[in-house]
């Protein structure tokens, strides 16, 4: 499979680096797609014997806590609640956290216990999603793929809680993903993709939205004109702003602060 020697190739390369530099201490995850995959622990194996690295494949609950602590200082002082939200390419993690013991506590605090009421892995993911109505054309594909977003959060038992948090104005979004930070460079008018300007960012659900509808209006073959999107990233941005706007139902009238950061950087800070 031409995916797999890619991600092979892309690995030596990794590998051979981590040699270079003398690298003492290397922890390695894997997570939706090995997860899911039937030769997920073949193909980990397949690293170990060609490469040296070793992986291990993380469950959801895992992935929701290095996110988390990846984006910790991201929540505001101020707030009861907040809803941390990772869009990969395979699944989407949902952590539902109590603020004010993420405040007290600290980052060692967190590393201890994370403060996560309730987590939820929807399997979901911009590549997944896009695999999954790809028969379909762009204009039936969208409104499908929200459904198909919302009926998976509709079955989580902390929705109506979290819709209750952010009614009342004591919960905000914590957003983290590739297609979070596109589509925030897209609002701001970015020319070139500036991290000081996309990371800590807020953005209000208006914003969001309308930058999603820009989107939808311009179609896959306009997207890859948005500096920050490009054509690397147009074929998933359909399936990107879909999710978006499904999780964004879990916050009505809510404000997102935009991470650019998440999961590597929780694995270092857990190191």
């Amino acid at each position: 499979d031409a995916s797999i020697e890619r991600a092979m190739d892309a690995l030596r390369k990794i590998s051979k680096k981590l040699r270079d530099k003398k690298v003492a201490q290397v922890r390695c995850i894997a997570t939706e797609a090995c997860r899911r995959a039937e030769n997920g622990p073949a193909f980990i194996q397949r690293v170990r014997d060609e490469t040296g690295l070793t992986f291990k494949i993380i469950g959801p609950e895992e992935e929701a806590r290095l996110a988390l602590i990846g984006c910790h200082n991201l929540i505001e002082p101020n707030t009861d609640r907040g809803l941390v939200s990772d869009i990969g390419g395979g699944a989407t993690e949902l952590s539902y956290v109590n603020a004010r013991p993420a405040h007290e506590g600290g980052l060692k605090g967190l590393l201890n216990k994370p403060p996560i009421l309730g987590w939820r892995s929807l399997p979901v993911g911009v590549v997944t999603l896009t695999e999954a109505f790809a028969h379909l054309p762009e204009d039936k594909a969208y409104p499908e793929m929200l459904a198909h977003v919302m009926a998976h959060i509709e079955k989580w038992k902390h929705t109506p809680d979290i819709r209750t948090a952010f009614e009342e104005g004591r919960a905000h979004v914590i957003g983290t993903s590739g297609t979070v930070t596109c589509l925030t460079g897209v609002s701001l008018g970015l020319q070139n993709y500036r991290r000081d300007r996309v990371d800590g960012a807020w953005m209000s659900e208006a914003e969001m939205m309308s930058t999603v509808q820009d989107l939808r209006a311009a179609g896959e073959k306009g997207m890859h004109k948005f500096p920050t999107i490009g054509p690397d990233r147009a074929g998933l941005m359909l399936a990107g702003c879909a999710i978006v706007e499904g999780t964004w139902s879990l916050a009505p009238g809510g404000r997102m602060r935009v991470a650019d950061r998440g999961l590597r950087e929780g694995l270092l800070l857990s190191m």
